[in-house]
């Protein structure tokens, strides 16, 4: 059966949104997940729900944006801010998921993001500090356990998935990413340098029961290393996948290994019909030399998150995705 979802991101700044939101996810598609709504400000973005899944480190929002502030003392008050808002987003998800049945997701963001985006202590970044990025990637595997045992309890039948979002994983890997000050880049990783972090995160997932699932939705996305290092499967977007890619997204396709494929484009398209996009899928499918029933894992999702989109096209967006899905299972 070809799942309909989503990335993970939608629009929306306020509680009403966020309900909305869940509704929606739940009424259309196939594998729903756990909301984010980073419209409501700095404590609702992507590497604040990171932070407040770890739970042995300490962090305080700047200026320039999130700081570690380490082990020791109080939690600050906007650390404290994000891990109320994620329990109150999780309150929201278990009211209205009971009785769910079935596939179910939840999103973090993966050490390499945080530690490009995080700031350590004495400043810069923690993607600075070897040492440091161990420890960050240390706490937030830690923290995926909790986070995990807390999802179960709250939707017990649900088979859950675990995205680790890693946009900035290339270009750390390139040596792009930027010091604080803008004037240098801080030095590249390599893959196997890389990859202990990635490994400790996808390892926590599958300890604690779920399923870790690897999201970038770059042109280079390093689906090899991502694999490797434990990802069951990745989440990547058709628009930009790159052709050196295919053969990876063909292995694991053939091997019944998760693949969710984002067709649906997170901007308004005139015309876009479910017709269309299924189309485009099989075309893809073609060039990979499967058909739709030798690919039962594909999972068709928007291709981004769906921040910046109007209520009106994420919920058509949702609906493309879910009716394309049902004509690959009519093909099949």
């Amino acid at each position: 059966m070809t799942l309909a979802g989503a990335v993970g991101s939608m629009p929306g700044d306020d509680a009403a949104a966020y309900s909305t939101a869940v509704r929606l996810v739940l009424d259309e598609l196939s594998l729903p997940h756990v909301p984010e709504l980073p419209g409501r400000g700095a404590h609702a973005r992507m590497e604040a729900r990171a932070l407040a899944v770890v739970t042995e480190l300490g962090a305080d929002l700047q200026p320039a944006g999130w700081r570690l502030t380490g082990h020791s003392g109080p939690v600050g008050v906007d650390h404290r801010r994000a891990r109320s808002l994620l329990a109150q987003d999780l309150d929201a998800v278990e009211e209205a998921a009971q009785g769910w049945s079935g596939p179910f997701q939840a999103q973090v963001a993966g050490p390499w993001t945080l530690a490009a985006t995080v700031e350590r202590p004495r400043g810069d970044r923690v993607l600075a500090d070897r040492g440091a990025r161990h420890e960050l990637a240390e706490a937030l595997a830690a923290g995926l356990t909790d986070h995990v045992a807390d999802l179960r309890r709250r939707v017990p039948g649900a088979e859950l998935v675990v995205q680790v979002d890693e946009p900035a994983l290339p270009a750390v890997l390139a040596g792009r990413v930027p010091t604080v000050s803008g004037f240098h880049r801080h030095r590249s990783v390599d893959a196997p340098g890389a990859s202990p972090a990635l490994e400790l995160v996808f390892a926590a997932i599958t300890a604690a029961g779920a399923t870790p699932l690897a999201h970038c939705c770059a042109p280079d996305v390093p689906i090899g290393l991502l694999v490797g290092a434990g990802a069951a499967g990745v989440s990547v977007d058709l628009d930009v996948l790159g052709p050196a890619a295919y053969d990876e997204v063909a292995e694991l396709l053939e091997q019944g290994r998760p693949v969710h494929l984002g067709v649906v484009p997170t901007a308004p398209a005139d015309g876009l019909t479910d017709t269309g996009v299924t189309e485009r899928v099989l075309r893809f499918l073609d060039v990979l030399g499967l058909a739709p029933e030798s690919a039962p894992s594909l999972v068709l999702t928007s291709a981004c998150g769906l921040a910046g989109a109007t209520p009106g096209w994420t919920r058509q967006a949702l609906r493309l995705v879910r009716q394309a899905a049902s004509n690959l299972d009519s093909r099949g």
